[in-house]
């Protein structure tokens, strides 16, 4: 499935490439805003738990409501796999908000999965897709990264607080340039 018809797949495919390609911004947009949020991230340290946690469940719910926005754009198997992790990333927000002041080996252990889930979802999308290489290897080793820092969050190497900062960053990151490859993938020649 390619990128334009997991946008917007109303009407025939030619009306729906074209809608596509007028929205192209709209990944732009997002794509901005999880650099800026990525920025903000690398600014905390550490010391404050509470803060940490809070964004890792902006982290987790920012992705559920992706999701979310994707579920009408696809079809099969994809919309089924877009509910459940929205449904998952859900979940993992509001664990990080319920209980923001719990141990940072929690907290590393529920970003992880989400981690693992978002990574599984990207390396599959990367292999499936017909859209440009350049969007699909980017997404592919996005993928594999973000299933390595999964296992790296589930073991125990020490400094948790500051590897969670760094994942939630990178997550961030990750979000906001995959977003910028995709608008520039949809955006009209």
């Amino acid at each position: 499935m390619d990128v334009v018809s997991k946008v917007l797949p109303t009407g025939s495919r030619a009306a729906s490439e074209e809608e596509a390609h007028q929205l192209w911004w709209v990944f732009l947009v997002f794509g901005a805003m999880w650099l800026v949020y990525a920025l903000l991230v690398f600014q905390f340290d550490e010391t404050s738990v509470s803060a940490i946690s809070i964004l890792v469940g902006i982290t987790c719910v920012g992705a559920a409501v992706l999701e979310l926005l994707e579920i009408p754009a696809s079809h099969g198997l994809w919309r089924l796999g877009r509910v459940l992790l929205a449904v998952a990333f859900g979940i993992i927000g509001i664990v990080a908000f319920v209980h923001p002041g719990d141990s940072f080996g929690a907290l590393a252990t529920i970003f992880a999965f989400y981690l693992l889930l978002r990574g599984l979802f990207e390396l599959i999308a990367a292999f499936t897709s017909r859209g440009g290489t350049g969007t699909r290897v980017l997404t592919g080793v996005v993928g594999v990264a973000q299933i390595l820092l999964a296992f790296w969050a589930a073991g125990d190497f020490g400094h948790k607080a500051f590897l969670l900062v760094v994942w939630v960053g990178a997550t961030a990151l990750a979000h906001g340039l995959l977003q910028i490859f995709r608008a520039f993938e949809l955006r009209p020649k």
